[in-house]
């Protein structure tokens, strides 16, 4: 019997793609459930169910790219149903992480700031790259693009990129402390702060560039993605990945075989 998998937000962009690459994978499409207040309309002969509560029941594992409001919410159903869950929400507080966190010691829960595979192989040569080059000689600065309907910066991948540059300097981001939005006479560039600037426009699905600038080069690292099917293709072999796995808080390296 083919795996039951459930999708929150199941009539936006993200929640139509998740049910093709559901289906593409072989599993079967539990239900979807609608966003509060949209007016879009389902995918044909989906079953369409009334609320979360609903759709965890109806399902073996959810997946849920649809807002950090509701992040908490899921997180909770998760831990009280035992279902797996896989998150791709981006902009959660630090708050609605910790509720994440806790609520992955009852259930198994993937949250991953992107679900390409790129893109985490990308996160693992930062760190290595921020080990090698020394805050004090090479300055990193992030720079990110995506479509002008994005309601987060910088995005949750810019801050997984800083969060691993920081890894690999033996901190975290809080501590290395980070720059953005520069205007004006913002004084010197503080040495071992991470850069971030982010650009909104068009319908970019995403780009990435990490900048380890020296006083005698220049390295950077830059990843782009033309279709969001790699997103949904990523985060359907996570919700597979995970039915089966004991509680606790998982990431897209553990389910490439990275962690």
């Amino acid at each position: 019997m083919s795996a039951r998998i459930g999708i929150a937000g199941i009539a936006g962009r993200m929640g139509r793609l998740l049910a093709e690459e559901v289906t593409a994978a072989g599993a079967t499409l539990a239900g979807g459930t609608l966003r509060p207040g949209t007016a879009k309309a389902p995918p044909a002969e989906v079953p369409l169910l009334p609320d979360a509560e609903a759709l965890f029941a109806a399902s073996e594992v959810v997946i849920d790219f649809t807002h950090a409001s509701v992040a908490a919410t899921h997180a909770a159903l998760a831990a009280r149903t035992g279902k797996p869950l896989v998150l791709g929400t981006s902009g959660l507080s630090a708050a609605e992480e910790e509720a994440v966190a806790d609520a992955a010691r009852q259930a198994p829960i993937c949250y991953a700031a992107n679900f390409a595979p790129g893109v985490n192989l990308f996160l693992a040569i930062a760190e290595r790259m921020a080990a090698a080059l020394p805050a004090e000689q090479y300055d990193a600065e992030i720079v990110e693009m995506h479509h002008r309907q994005k309601v987060d910066a910088p995005s949750g991948t810019a801050i997984a990129l800083g969060r691993a540059v920081a890894r690999g300097r033996g901190t975290t981001l809080e501590e290395a402390g980070t720059e953005s939005g520069r205007d004006g006479q913002t004084g010197a560039r503080r040495t071992g702060t991470i850069g971030f600037a982010a650009l909104r426009g068009g319908q970019v699905v995403g780009e990435h560039t990490l900048i380890f600038a020296g006083a005698s080069e220049h390295i950077a690292l830059t990843h782009r993605s033309f279709d969001r099917r790699v997103y949904a293709t990523g985060a359907v072999r996570a919700a597979l990945w995970l039915i089966g796995k004991p509680p606790g808080l998982y990431g897209m390296k553990d389910v490439l075989g990275m962690g």
